[in-house]
């Protein structure tokens, strides 16, 4: 579903920005270590899109999104950045 455009309005409400542009690759895994167990804004963006394209349409994209802490708050960060 990676050319739909329902869900590349979906991010865009999310991410603020076109969701052309990927380069693939998965975020690393996590560390004992606090500060590196952090991940990075490309990271969240990256593992967005990969959820945007699996996903059977918005509602699914949304609830996968939701699910895995993904979804930007009113300060812009993702629980799973926190």
């Amino acid at each position: 579903m990676s050319g739909s455009l329902e869900v590349r309005q979906f991010l865009l409400r999310y991410e603020g920005e076109a969701a052309g542009g990927y380069a693939g690759g998965v975020p690393s895994q996590r560390t004992g270590n606090a500060e590196a167990s952090r991940i990075s804004d490309d990271q969240a963006r990256r593992a967005r899109l990969a959820v945007a394209r699996s996903a059977d349409g918005v509602e699914d994209c949304a609830q996968l999104l939701e699910m895995l802490g993904l979804i930007p708050d009113d300060d812009g960060q993702s629980p799973v950045q926190r």
